[in-house]
């Protein structure tokens, strides 16, 4: 019996796995922040509404910036808009470390969104690397990043804590210090490694208010089949960031556990989405059409979402969060394929970029919906959830005749 052929399995060009690794750094440096935001934010004598509000600040600017940092790396190029965005989460992240007030914290979530478009432009990087056949697989890969950064970011948020103060920052602050030194990291690997990947610069640049697309963000879901891609974007992103706003006082409050047993769940999530991602996708990929993935994971998730608050018990709840950490990791990367596939080269940062702003839309308005509801009652927000992830599952599922996009088709 032959041994599995593993340079075939990860046979990307080497670009990719650069850009992977900036991806991954990048994506460390955001999720060390996630386990600290909320308490934070009751540093600062905020309420758990107004702690959503951060995730809404930081969401509705991303909403705002990423369309025209899309935009502005077709024009200009990847490379420098990618560093421009991650100096910009090293600077916000140095600016809430310091912050005495709560504004200045706001403001710097705020400056951290408009900034915020790294992940677009990478995937528009790998657009112009890869090969429709390696998409699925690039993106993938690129995908399971995120979630290994789920791992290695609370663990080093934890560790972060106990680094000795610095004069005007506090123990949660020094996470944000650490934050900022991976971003900057991040950038600099940009600035001398990678080489840029787009040729295409259309025009003279001169910025004007169509490099905004708010016109073109709101007349884009009416467009033919992607506008149904960003539609399915931003309902998956709405349901999922009321879970995740949710998730967290109902592991605490609900459950009766502690902020550790909190870091253990955001790392064990990382850990099974990571591997599902890497190892997973790719032969399903290879079977199914992708939208029918999309449906199914997303369905699983609803289900999910459902048993929490039907079974509310700590071990239960481990049982339940495995569940869900293999089937959550498909969905998202996999949209971003499928939008790829379906769009022109010179449009793919503008493109994915609007698909992303679709994304930053959902998280501002998700967390804000599931304040809310936690208010009323710390299991109502799973309960509906769950329910509305069905739908959205079913309305993927609708979409499956507009779309041929397994493998076999791709090659054919």
């Amino acid at each position: 019996m032959k041994s599995p052929n593993w340079r075939a399995q990860f046979d990307l060009p080497p670009r990719f796995w650069l850009i992977a690794l900036i991806a991954l750094i990048n994506a460390i440096s955001f999720t060390i922040i996630i386990p600290l935001l909320y308490p934070y934010a009751k540093q600062f004598g905020l309420s758990d509404l107004q702690a959503s509000f951060l995730t809404t600040a930081f969401a509705l600017s991303q909403f705002f910036g990423t369309p025209v940092l899309g935009r502005l790396s077709d024009r200009l190029g990847r490379k420098y808009i990618l560093v421009f965005s991650l100096v910009g989460t090293m600077v916000a992240n140095l600016l809430a470390a310091v912050a005495a007030v709560a504004w200045l914290l706001y403001f710097a979530r705020m400056l951290d969104g408009l900034t915020g478009g790294n992940t677009s432009v990478a995937s528009a990087v790998i657009s112009d690397i890869t090969t429709p056949e390696q998409r699925p697989k690039a993106f993938g890969i690129f995908g399971a990043t995120f979630r290994l950064g789920f791992v290695i970011g609370p663990v080093l948020s934890y560790f972060a804590q106990q680094l000795p103060t610095l004069p005007g920052v506090s123990a949660l602050g020094m996470s944000f210090l650490v934050s900022a030194a991976i971003a900057a990291l991040a950038a600099l690997l940009t600035l001398f490694f990678l080489p840029e990947t787009t040729t295409s610069r259309p025009g003279k640049f001169k910025l004007s208010w169509d490099d905004f697309a708010f016109g073109k963000l709101a007349k884009s879901a009416t467009r033919p089949k992607l506008g149904n891609l960003f539609i399915l974007t931003f309902l998956s992103g709405v349901t999922f960031t009321i879970f995740t706003f949710a998730f967290q006082p109902f592991f605490l409050i609900v459950l009766e556990q502690d902020a550790k047993g909190l870091a253990l769940m955001f790392a064990l999530v990382g850990i099974l989405g990571f591997v599902s991602q890497v190892f997973a996708l790719e032969p399903l990929s290879n079977k199914f059409n992708l939208i029918d993935i999309i449906a199914v994971s997303m369905a699983l998730r609803g289900v999910a979402f459902l048993l929490m608050p039907t079974f509310p018990t700590y071990g239960a709840f481990v049982l339940i969060i495995v569940f869900f950490g293999i089937v959550n990791s498909f969905p998202m990367p996999l949209i971003d394929t499928v939008v790829s596939l379906n769009t022109k080269n010179q449009e793919q940062g503008e493109v994915l970029g609007i698909n992303s702003s679709y994304l930053s839309m959902s998280n501002a308005i998700g967390p804000v919906i599931s304040g809310l509801l936690v208010s009323l009652n710390y299991t109502a927000p799973l309960w509906i959830t769950g329910g509305l992830t069905l739908l959205v599952a079913g309305f993927a599922f609708n979409l499956k005749p507009q779309f041929k996009c397994n493998k076999a088709v791709i090659n054919s």
